[in-house]
């Protein structure tokens, strides 16, 4: 059960652009230069975010992304299934008896999917709205911010 770098910088991406969008939509490079990200990469996934409806972006010189959704709405196993893909799954087998022979009479794939399940579970608990919260309580995140905001 690994999480790829999509999930978690999409996640970080989100959370950049909900904790710095009060004064208008936030520009790609600014998440890109805050969080360590490649451009390349963030736009990858900001196209992504968009087609799924989770992001919108805006054009010009004062352009850039906005949140389509309340924080408290975006889960982050949503964000994960999204930017990870829906078949993602702890094994190949899980749930299509097609991708193996041995599946119908697999007596440990039971296991294995409940595992899968029980993750998803876990984070779709918590939502963007938890991290702008917890990311507003730790003082190092506060310094970052306003640091790299300057």
């Amino acid at each position: 059960m690994k999480l790829t770098t999509r999930s978690r910088y999409g996640t970080r991406l989100l959370l950049d652009i909900a904790l710095h969008s009060e004064h208008g939509p936030v520009p790609s490079k600014d998440t890109a230069q805050r969080e360590g990200i490649s451009l390349k990469y963030l736009e990858k996934m900001i196209k992504t975010l968009n087609e799924a409806g989770y992001l919108k972006g805006k054009r010009g010189p004062n352009g850039g992304n906005i949140l389509t959704r309340r924080p408290d709405e975006i889960t982050i196993g949503a964000v994960a299934r999204i930017l990870e893909g829906e078949e993602d799954r702890v094994l190949d087998c899980c749930g299509d008896i097609e991708q193996c022979n041995r599946a119908a009479v697999c007596l440990r794939r039971s296991i294995w999917d409940d595992a899968h399940q029980a993750m998803y579970k876990m984070l779709d608990s918590y939502t963007l709205a938890d991290l702008i919260k917890d990311a507003r309580l730790c003082p190092a995140q506060n310094l970052e911010q306003s640091s790299s905001s300057s």
